[in-house]
């Protein structure tokens, strides 16, 4: 990875840390990216601590904040001629039902417009530095949608129902992506990297009656950040997965997703909704985004 660059999303914990390291490791320039400057000033030096490569920048940004995203993509393009793979792993998970500054539940903001917004903008570079590629971190939890066409949570908010659909975004995005970028050299893929132990877990389990169960699910079913970060990693620079794109990963190899995750009519709605809901296209008749 000598002479790439790289961007991970999330990267002062959890899998973006660990997937932050392993890029490092490997000899990749390094664009760490942070809500919290002091949180990832401090994973930084610990990157760079670790692997002894000092190519790692830090950038801060809040990603449910549609303006701060799109500054963290010129800040990118004015640093960079070129972009190699860009990491997409930034994501929370809310107990309670959240509106960001732009009026769009934080949910779906974070998980799924934050990365729309990002990746589109910096394709430019990605194309440059092409063959490039764009990894999704997804999760399982996209089997498990309900009301799948309320992707703000509308008909009422349950925090796993709208995680669940903000991660099923994710998958048909990469897949509809994955179409639009054919033959540029830019690969598109998503990946279930796992049931790992995380803050993100920790919310999840954040009810009175699933408190009692998560010391067994810790120690019984997760997994470290670090064996999370491998399916990613094998995404973002294994040699033999060159040229591969439109696929959903997970251990390492390609799997199934959902039935409705591969429904371009669906996709094709999200696409249009995710245009309207970051103000690139108006929305019809004035309704409501999560309304159309």
């Amino acid at each position: 990875m000598q002479g790439r660059v790289c961007l991970v999303t999330g990267a002062n914990r959890g899998i973006g840390r660990a997937t932050a390291e392993g890029l490092a490791r490997r000899g990749a320039t390094v664009i760490m990216v942070c809500r919290n400057r002091a949180a990832g000033a401090r994973a930084r030096q610990e990157v760079i601590a670790t692997t002894g490569n000092i190519q790692v920048e830090l950038l801060v940004a809040d990603l449910a904040v549609q303006a701060e995203v799109r500054a963290l993509a010129q800040e990118v393009r004015a640093r960079y001629p070129q972009l190699h793979v860009l990491v997409s792993n930034a994501g929370v998970y809310h107990q309670q039902r959240v509106t960001t500054a732009d009026g769009i539940e934080a949910t779906f903001a974070v998980n799924h417009l934050a990365s729309f917004i990002l990746i589109r903008a910096l394709l430019d570079i990605m194309h440059a530095g092409a063959a490039a590629r764009i990894v999704l971190v997804a999760s399982a939890a996209h089997w498990r949608v309900s009301d799948p066409e309320d992707w703000e949570g509308t008909n009422g908010y349950r925090p796993f129902s709208a995680y669940s659909r903000s991660k099923l975004a994710n998958v048909i995005f990469g897949y509809d992506l994955a179409r639009r970028l054919e033959g540029t050299g830019v690969t598109v893929n998503s990946c279930h990297p796992g049931l790992v132990h995380s803050q993100l877990l920790e919310a999840i389990y954040d009810r009175w009656w699933l408190r009692w169960l998560y010391p067994a699910t810790k120690r019984l079913l997760t997994i470290s950040a670090e064996q999370g970060a491998e399916t990613v990693l094998h995404l973002a620079t294994a040699p033999e997965l060159a040229g591969v794109t439109g696929k959903y990963f997970h251990n390492r190899k390609a799997a199934a997703s959902s039935p409705l995750s591969h429904d371009t009519a669906f996709g094709d709605r999200l696409w249009q909704l995710s245009l309207r809901a970051t103000g690139e296209r108006p929305a019809a008749n004035g309704r409501a985004i999560a309304a159309q």
